[in-house]
């Protein structure tokens, strides 16, 4: 009756085997570290960086605990501070000979203290949020009506294109903050510049009145597409926030849209304010050049000529240099979108740009002209430029969309793709609020959390001890599986632990051991009812579960809400809310119906079990069954 399958106990001891295993490294705590992480979009870190770093451990006789490349940045792990201030200063100065213009950021980090072969498994343990490692937390307002503003500059430039195109007559057109002005003589103007309008520019409206003796048309960007721009624009500051924030040597940055014009960011271990917002508030723009293909610039790319009148020197991706012409022929405005691609004759990876209608009319012009050319794109920050790309121009260019191909792998193509992208913010931000949380605050606020949650579940073991014996021990291993379980996932999930998170860990310890108390009473109720011992364990779980799995289920759906209407630290508390509300249901229930199978279930003729005192009211007595 009260006996598992062997399968279901397989699965009990790998869900505990998993869950120890994947919950450890929370308990190794973290060592000093250093990160090696590009300063500049057009630099990679790579196997050849990591061999560098070291190859200069090795010769500065500094002994790392552990190097690694993790996804863009190196990683090395020492013993002590003192190794990690020397083993920085090594590395700066191997890496970064030019401190005015830095190619790599070699920041001071923490790392987890977890053995290799826990790494080898891939479990890692949760990342600390603000609030317990300290930082730096800023929200940045973005000006929407400056994004609305800037498109409408632009599609004032396209509509006086096209008009001239179309051979429209008009008397100027002006724009007037986000609406276009277009002062037409008569009638039949008005309604071939509608025409228009409706053909090519389908994200304005337009209206036209009297105005003296001419007629003004004035077009307004549309309710749609002004979501749709102020959507983008608030997306790709999110992009290019996330492109800089890798210059701080952030191991795990928070850069979070709220509501519909703000972003958050938070910078786990970052205690430069200053260095942090000018990272925030940095420019980057793009421009199109052509290469010079004279015989003075061949001369000064191999270094045996200087270069010539009207162009200048910037370094390609390869480090190779390119001499290009100072007449600028497009920049970042001109560009609408840039996505990565595969050409549909040769299958290589290409990156496809549309243009605007300025743009494209620039761009035709320029590539009918320059056939067999090479046409360089260049990314400047700082007021330093590198060459992005410098293709070759194969034919003649229209219609606005441009393809990029050649000497590109599949990662660069995208790469490439989002720096023409995202070079550069959308709308301008301010920041709006700003704080800064000191690592021994951080500190302090571990020890607070870890120890309610400590306590916590003390205090609720010894209650269940006393008051259900045997039974409440049972309930109380369930508790600690329970937490070991959340633990476990959170470390999976690569969440980030906060406050509110460890808040919810200790909310979860009381709600998960209310499942053990419906269960423990229950079985009580049937053993004063006369059923046999077996008979009571039996029904006891069968009948709790109905009523653990309705209030459960009602709880999670209040934690889905938070889930999904919160943000920031709410959002913290519901993830741990709702993943703690599973792991109890599975380790209150069948955990602990595990344990209470494999202690009693072998008994056939079982007369008493441990679960306290049961009263019986009817008869004024009670019954201690032990």
């Amino acid at each position: 009756m009260n006996r598992y399958p062997v399968w279901k106990y397989v699965i009990l001891a790998v869900a505990l085997v998993v869950g120890a295993l994947f919950a450890l490294p929370n308990f190794f705590g973290e060592s000093p570290a250093v990160q090696v992480s590009s300063a500049k979009t057009l630099i990679k870190v790579d196997a050849s960086t990591l061999a560098q770093v070291e190859s200069v451990l090795k010769s500065s006789g500094i002994a790392a605990d552990l190097v690694t490349l993790d996804g863009t940045s190196i990683k090395v792990r020492v013993g002590s501070t003192d190794d990690q201030l020397k083993a920085k200063d090594a590395i700066q100065k191997a890496l970064v000979p030019d401190a005015a213009n830095p190619g790599y950021v070699v920041a001071l980090n923490l790392l987890s203290r977890s053995p290799a072969w826990l790494t080898a498994l891939h479990a890692a343990p949760m990342y600390l949020g603000l609030d317990l490692r300290g930082g730096v937390h800023f929200m940045l307002q973005v000006d929407m009506q400056a994004a609305l503003t800037k498109r409408a500059e632009s599609l004032a430039g396209d509509v006086r294109t096209i008009l001239r195109e179309k051979n429209v007559r008009h008397g100027g057109i002006t724009r007037v903050g986000q609406t276009i002005e277009v002062r037409l003589r008569d009638t039949a103007s008005v309604a071939t510049a509608n025409a228009v309008f409706q053909d090519q520019f389908t994200d304005l409206q337009t209206v036209d009145a009297p105005d003296g003796t001419d007629i003004k048309l004035t077009a307004s960007i549309k309710p749609d597409a002004a979501r749709r721009i102020q959507d983008q624009a608030l997306k790709q500051n999110i992009t290019t926030l996330h492109n800089r924030i890798n210059e701080l040597g952030v191991a795990e940055p928070v850069i979070q849209q709220q509501g519909l014009d703000r972003i958050v960011v938070q910078l786990p271990g970052v205690q430069d304010t200053a260095k942090a917002k000018d990272i925030l508030g940095r420019t980057a723009t793009l421009e199109v050049r052509m290469v010079d293909e004279s015989t003075e610039a061949r001369a000064a790319e191999s270094g045996t000529g200087m270069v010539p009148f009207g162009a200048e020197r910037y370094l390609e991706r390869n480090g190779q240099p390119v001499i290009v012409k100072k007449q600028v022929i497009l920049t970042g405005e001109n560009l609408t979108d840039a996505q990565p691609g595969f050409d549909s004759q040769t299958q290589e990876p290409t990156v496809n740009l549309n243009l605007d209608a300025k743009g494209t009319r620039i761009f035709r012009d320029v590539t009918r002209e320059n056939v067999g050319k090479r046409m360089a794109i260049l990314l400047f920050e700082k007021g330093k430029g590198e060459v992005v790309t410098a293709p070759v121009i194969r034919t003649e260019i229209g219609g606005g969309r441009v393809q990029i191909s050649g000497r590109m792998t599949t990662m660069e193509a995208n790469d490439t793709a989002l720096l023409l992208r995202a070079g550069s913010l959308a709308a301008p931000m301010e920041i709006i609020e700003e704080t800064t949380i000191g690592p021994s605050l951080g500190a302090e606020n571990i020890a607070k959390g870890f120890n309610s949650v400590t306590w916590g579940f003390i205090a609720v073991a010894i209650f269940m001890c006393v008051y259900y014996a045997l039974f409440g021990i049972f309930s109380s291993i369930a508790l600690a599986f329970n937490l070991l379980l959340l633990v476990a996932v959170l470390s999976m999930l690569q969440a980030t632990l906060t406050l509110p998170g460890m808040a919810a860990m200790a909310l979860v310890l009381g709600m998960a051991i209310d499942a053990n108390v419906l269960i423990n009473e229950r079985i009580r109720e049937e053993l004063r009812n006369g059923a046999s011992a077996q008979a009571a364990i039996h029904t006891g779980y069968d009948r709790a579960w109905a009523t653990i799995f309705d209030s459960n289920i009602t709880t999670l759906i209040a934690g889905m809400a938070l889930l999904a209407f919160g943000s920031g630290p709410v959002r913290g508390f519901a993830v741990v809310h709702c993943l703690g509300i599973m792991t109890s249901m599975f380790s209150g229930v069948f955990f602990s119906r595990g344990l209470v199978n494999f202690w009693y279930g072998r008994q056939n003729r079982l007369k008493s079990v441990s679960i306290g005192t049961v009263w019986r009211p009817d008869a004024g007595t009670t019954l201690k069954v032990e």
